[in-house]
């Protein structure tokens, strides 16, 4: 049976399109709450990409001790940074510092790597994550702080293959008297690392889990690798003629895949 076909008269039409509706302004807020939301998150995710490139390239140019072109190269670059995180500090004011905060965890734990592996080299110690805290402008969780440490250890290993491949030496403390090296910090890092519990109850912790899981992997296997060149250093350098130095250019080819 066929339909009667009903002609919209202008009072009808008006009646439709009229916002009307109570519930209309209580969207159109939410609307706008939803378009500043996403604005928000893609301005944090270009801050977190812009900081995270940097942070590499200044990992790639720290050496020990730094001379001074090096450090007039990369002190740009901390500004650079620091500039970065001051433009997106007041998006991530009260709760929206954890609302964002997986935008930007990534950067956080590459700048605490290129900071933490410039602080070694100086200071041949552990930055602390309150002084890690007072260079970034923006919350650094005890999470990105650990993950960006678990880091640190795969640029200790570039640095140690890297040294002792130029100069036939473990990379030592300088002033410090104790004899220490790289290759005992590194696997004072392993035992703490090892020693942590990490809790996987509810979404964020088993997502904490999973990432300590694949960087404590990573960290064993940089630690064998110093270990595995320092004793080829050492003790097959033993059997050798004085000023031999040991191949460690598949090391060093392998040190780029981390």
């Amino acid at each position: 049976m066929a339909g009667t076909k009903h002609r919209l008269d202008e009072s009808d039409k008006m009646e439709i399109t009229s916002p009307s509706s109570p519930f209309m302004p209580m969207f159109e807020s939410f609307r706008q709450e939803l378009d500043n939301h996403h604005d928000t998150r893609e301005r944090i995710i270009k801050a977190s990409r812009d900081i995270t490139a940097l942070s590499k390239k200044i990992a790639r140019h720290l050496h020990s001790p730094l001379p001074p072109s090096i450090t007039k190269e990369i002190e740009p670059r901390h500004f650079a940074i620091k500039d970065l995180f001051t433009s997106i500090s007041p998006d991530l004011h009260g709760p929206n510092a954890w609302r964002y905060q997986r935008q930007t965890s990534p950067a956080c734990q590459e700048y605490l790597e290129a900071l933490s592996f410039q602080h070694y080299l100086e200071t041949q110690s552990l930055i602390s994550h309150k002084e890690a805290q007072d260079h970034l402008k923006i919350l650094l969780t005890i999470e990105d702080y650990v993950l960006g440490l678990f880091d640190l250890t795969g640029e200790l290993m570039r640095f140690a293959i890297t040294n002792m491949a130029t100069s036939g030496a473990l990379p030592r403390s300088g002033d410090t008297g104790d004899g220490r090296d790289i290759l005992v910090d590194m696997r004072e890092l392993r035992m703490c690392f090892e020693s942590l519990d990490i809790p996987s109850a509810g979404g964020e912790g088993l997502l904490l889990k999973r990432n300590v899981e694949k960087k404590m992997e990573v960290m064993r296997q940089s630690v064998e690798k110093v270990e595995n060149a320092a004793y080829g250093l050492i003790i097959r350098g033993r059997e050798r003629p004085k000023g031999w130095m040991p191949d460690l250019s598949e090391k060093l080819e392998a040190t780029e895949d981390y």
